[in-house]
């Protein structure tokens, strides 16, 4: 159960559906350095323009993410689901089965982006849906590689991690140019706010950083909630969207899929 941020048989609640989903299934991408990797796309019925990767927690391309990708999908959002462990694993099984801890040790924060390139080349090719505006969303262990690719050189419009590790971002934050949508949970014990704070004030862009806490909620309950409403998460258990008061961004609309702007101008 490491490092998971839902047990396997968990699946992702229905957001409001705008058109469902048009076309999904399994994928194989190759990365930069010849890696093929297990990938899961979705394309949107009624497509926003808007494209998304979904980056897993340390199980890697979980059925719960392919669902999950599928639901982006209902609500007009083309998407990619991106598995971590091609370069050590190949292309396999990733049910409870699967021993992911020993690959979640040997992947690097490059091989992650390397990844992620691929997957937003093909979310802009006419098969991926021709998407306009591109972000990133990690659960746990993807929380943090979803942050790590504001700094990836790919102009990303926005980066969102529920419960990423800032540890595990420090080493990018001076090179990070797309915004962040920080979501945490305030009951969560791995990561105490105080750290989240730290990292906010190391962040160069204030005015594109955005953070979500839900004061009492642990970890699972406060993501369901917000992939049920498919809006703010912080409306879970009374808590509230927290942004640094550097921001200056309106707690209702920190990230809007549709948009190409930092969160406080949209």
């Amino acid at each position: 159960m490491r490092g998971m941020c839902y047990s396997d048989d968990a699946r992702v609640p229905l957001p409001p559906i705008s058109g469902g989903a048009a076309d999904s299934g399994d994928l194989v991408l190759t990365a930069a350095d010849g890696n093929r990797f297990a990938a899961y796309f979705a394309r949107a019925a009624a497509p926003t323009g808007a494209g998304i990767v979904v980056l897993p927690d340390v199980r890697g391309l979980h059925e719960f993410y392919k669902d999950l990708a599928r639901r982006f999908a209902e609500a007009g959002v083309d998407s990619v689901a991106i598995d971590y462990f091609g370069r050590t694993a190949g292309i396999g099984d990733r049910s409870e089965k699967f021993e992911y801890m020993p690959h979640v040790e040997k992947t690097t924060p490059g091989g992650v982006r390397d990844d992620v390139t691929a997957a937003v080349a093909h979310l802009k090719t006419k098969d991926g849906g021709a998407v306009k505006a591109l972000f990133t969303v990690g659960f746990c262990f993807g929380g943090s590689n979803s942050w790590n690719q504001s700094a990836s050189g790919l102009s990303l419009n926005g980066c969102i991690g529920f419960y990423g590790r800032p540890q595990r971002s420090e080493e990018f934050v001076g090179k990070m140019k797309s915004p962040l949508l920080l979501l945490l949970a305030g009951a969560d014990a791995a990561t105490p706010q105080e750290t989240f704070h730290a990292f906010e004030k190391r962040w160069p862009r204030p005015e594109c950083l955005t953070r979500c806490t839900s004061t009492k909620a642990p970890r699972t309950a406060f993501s369901t909630a917000a992939l049920r409403s498919g809006r703010k998460p912080a409306t879970t258990r009374g808590g509230g969207c927290s942004p640094s008061s550097k921001t200056g961004a309106r707690p209702e609309r920190s990230f809007d899929l549709r948009s190409q702007a930092c969160p406080s101008s949209v």
